[in-house]
Formats: C-alpha cells, sequence, structure tokens
C-alpha cells in the first residue's frame, strides 16, 4: 500500500546487488595451496569470502580460590557477574534471542542445544527465559514511557491471547521507533488507559481528568464532588475506590456508570500527569476502547467500508473499483501535501474529499453511495488543513484518518 501510494524512485542510480560489503570484517585467512606441474610461476591470489557459522558447545571450571585471613574468616574468589545458576552469558544470550525474535518454541530450543551437545532440560530453558529478567522488565517499561511520552503518533491493537492458562488479551502500542506488548484479562477502555499509564500506578483528578469526564457525559453533581474534593492524587486503585466509597458516588445507580467514567477519567488524568501523550494521535480500527483522546481511524480500516462490498453486475462493479482507486489517489496526494502543505492545495484536496459540495460527485449510484459512506465513516478526515502541521492529525475534531499497518508508517503520512 505505501509502495503504491508512494512517490516514483525516477531514473535514479541503481541499488547495487552482489555479495556483502564485509571484507574488512575476515576473522581468519585460509591460503590454499595449488598442485601444479615444476617450471610454473606463482601469479598471486584469487580471494573468496566464505561466510559460516561456527557453535562450539564450551564447558568451564572455574576454580574459585579460597583463602583464609589471620582472624580466621573464610574468602572466596567471586564467580563473573555474567554466571548465573552454572550457565554462561552467550547460552542466554542465544535462548533469549530464539525465543524472543525467533519465535523459537522451549522445546525445539531444548531439542535444538541438546543436539548442538549441551546438556540441558526444557525445565532449565524456561527458567532461563523466566528467571532474572528484572531488566528486561525495566528496560520494556522506560521504552514505553519514553515513546508515549515523545511520539506524535502511537497505532494500537489488541487480540484475543491465552495466558497462564486462561483466556485473555494483548494490545499492541507503538510507533516507527517502539512496540509494546502487554496482555490482560479484559479488552476495557479502563484496561486500556491502564496500559498507557506505562506502569505508573496512581490515579489523579486534574482539568484532563474531568475533561475527560465531561466529554464522556458524566453527572455534573458527580464532577463538583470530585472536583471539590481537597485530594487529588491517590497512589493505587484501593485508594481511588476508597474515595468514590467516601464521596458515595459509587451508591449512584445512574448512566453512565459514575464509578466507570470517573475511573477512567482518573486514569486518563494520571497520564498526563505524568506527561504522556500530550499531542499524541492514537491510530486504531475504530474499537471503542481505543477512542481516547485525539484518536484517528486507520486508512486501511477506514476503506475496509468499501472494500466489502460486492458488486452483484459488472456495470457495479466497476464503479466500486473506481472509488477504491480515488481513495487511495487521495490518500497518495494527502502524503504529497503533507511534505508541502498549502492552502490552495488543502481546498482543492478538501473538495475531492467531499465531491457533493464541489459539485463533482460520482455520478452513479453505485459509486455514490460507496464514497458517501467512507465520508460518513470518516466525516472529519480534513478537519487539519486549516492550520497544517507536521503531521497528518485533526484540528477541531476527533476522527480522521491515517496508516496503521507496519508498511504505512512512513513520515510522510504522519
Amino acid at each position: 500500500m505505501e509502495k503504491a501510494t508512494g512517490p516514483s524512485r525516477g531514473k535514479g542510480k541503481r541499488r547495487r546487488r552482489g555479495g556483502k560489503r564485509d571484507g574488512n570484517q575476515v576473522s581468519r585467512e585460509v591460503v590454499v595451496p595449488a598442485e601444479v606441474p615444476a617450471g610454473s610461476r606463482f601469479k598471486g591470489y584469487e580471494t573468496i569470502l566464505v561466510r559460516d557459522l561456527v557453535l562450539v558447545t564450551e564447558v568451564v571450571r572455574y576454580r574459585r580460590e579460597r583463602w583464609v585471613t589471620p582472624a580466621g574468616e573464610r574468602v572466596v574468589a567471586p564467580l563473573p557477574p555474567e554466571v548465573i545458576g552454572g550457565w554462561g552469558a552467550n547460552l542466554r544470550r542465544f535462548i533469549l534471542a530464539g525465543h524472543v525474535q525467533g519465535q523459537v518454541t522451549t522445546e525445539r530450543l531444548t531439542a535444538l542445544l541438546t543436539g548442538i551437545g549441551i546438556a540441558i532440560s526444557k525445565r532449565q530453558v524456561v527458567r532461563l527465559i523466566a528467571d532474572h529478567v528484572d531488566e528486561f522488565v525495566s528496560e520494556d517499561r522506560d521504552v514505553l514511557r519514553a515513546g508515549l511520552a515523545t511520539a506524535q503518533w502511537v497505532t494500537v491493537d489488541d487480540t484475543s491471547a491465552r495466558h497462564a492458562h486462561a483466556d485473555g488479551y494483548t494490545t499492541q502500542i507503538g510507533d516507527d521507533r517502539f512496540t509494546a506488548f502487554r496482555t490482560g484479562a479484559s479488552k476495557s477502555r479502563a484496561a486500556f488507559l491502564d496500559t498507557l499509564r506505562a506502569g505508573h500506578g496512581e490515579h489523579v483528578v486534574n482539568k484532563e481528568a474531568l475533561a475527560y469526564m465531561r466529554g464522556r457525559n458524566l453527572a455534573g453533581p458527580v464532577i463538583d464532588r470530585l472536583e471539590a474534593a481537597p485530594q487529588k492524587i491517590f497512589a493505587d486503585g484501593a485508594a481511588w475506590q476508597a474515595h468514590l466509597t467516601a464521596l458515595g458516588i459509587d451508591q449512584l445507580g445512574v448512566t453512565p456508570d459514575p464509578v466507570r467514567i470517573a475511573t477512567e477519567g482518573a486514569l486518563w488524568g494520571a497520564i498526563h500527569h505524568h506527561g504522556l501523550l500530550g499531542d499524541t494521535v492514537i491510530v486504531s480500527d475504530g474499537a471503542g476502547q481505543f477512542r481516547v483522546g485525539e484518536h484517528a481511524l486507520c486508512w486501511v480500516h477506514a476503506e475496509r467500508l468499501v472494500h466489502k462490498l460486492v458488486p452483484a453486475t459488472p456495470q457495479q462493479r466497476q464503479p466500486v473499483e473506481l472509488v477504491r482507486q480515488l481513495i487511495w489517489w487521495f490518500y497518495r496526494d494527502l502524503k504529497a501535501w503533507q511534505k508541502d502543505p498549502c492552502k490552495r492545495c488543502a481546498a482543492a484536496l478538501r473538495a475531492r474529499f467531499d465531491p457533493a459540495s464541489s459539485g463533482h460527485e460520482p455520478d452513479t449510484t453505485c459509486s455514490t453511495g460507496s464514497w458517501r459512506g467512507f465520508i460518513a465513516e470518516n466525516p472529519n478526515c480534513c478537519g487539519f488543513w486549516s492550520a497544517p502541521r507536521s503531521r497528518c492529525t485533526p484540528m477541531a475534531r476527533r476522527t480522521t484518518s491515517a496508516p496503521s499497518s507496519p508498511s504505512a508508517r512512513s513520515p510522510a503520512a504522519r
């Protein structure tokens, strides 16, 4: 999709094909002698680079010195810090890389390692993967926090997944710089907001939280109680629930549920309290739990409304294909405008997006319905043209269109 709507490469220099340019990384050199008759003249060497992989099983015996001090204390030399539980650092690196990057199961890793000559069981492989991962967990959390604090946009999606012998949901959050995965038992909006807190546990009632509650039609008296309460920051969920109980909010049997909306608002307030998602656009497939903050609809999902149409006759098939082509032409020109925005081009793109307002609406019933359906799905797709920015984001309203597939994340389309 991104290549189809991107600019042509033109007649530039073609990419060089051939062997890898790693001649300066030769690890060893082998001279191959030739059997030649007497009187032959030596003319030098013909060089060929051969790439190989060497897997060597190594069992190291560490002999730790033991001493007794004049005071009678026993001193034993410590092991190197990379040695943990009888397993070296390189073996742990190989197991983690194979399991995480290569998606190799523990059973296959065990078979591979035993085939190489390492005496290891499946239980030990599982322990090497699951134990001593505190540094990885903290690094993953820090990456998510840094990404949410600096990202112009993030794509989000979730899928069902089993974890710890129970059904659950895995949520993906990321952009072209980072990706984070979180698995939980729920795919509600509160669970998504909890993921966006990136490990912070507070619930915060601030202006962002109150604005969220008003936007979700929480009753005015409930908002007034929360705003008037002196305490604004709560350490964890238990403290927040106790606060709601003290204010009598959990006793209200109204719609929408005040506890749910207030909790979502406090989570949203905590996100902004820690400087996350300042003006970040959240790009999703339009699922309800993702519609928070400044939201954008994935361009592929926006076009899916037209893609799902099943024409009954060849006369209907042609206009549907025409509308699909117009959508992606529009997307291509939108990316070009994003690189060099101007008011004249914005007016032309606005007229193309809503042809009924310019008198150039498709003249067939099928194509008209297809295009109007696309506009109905994305009524504010072009709301950002009144104030060009460095990315395609909505200005006055909250729904726009942007790519979310990995192949569609280019700087031109942000």
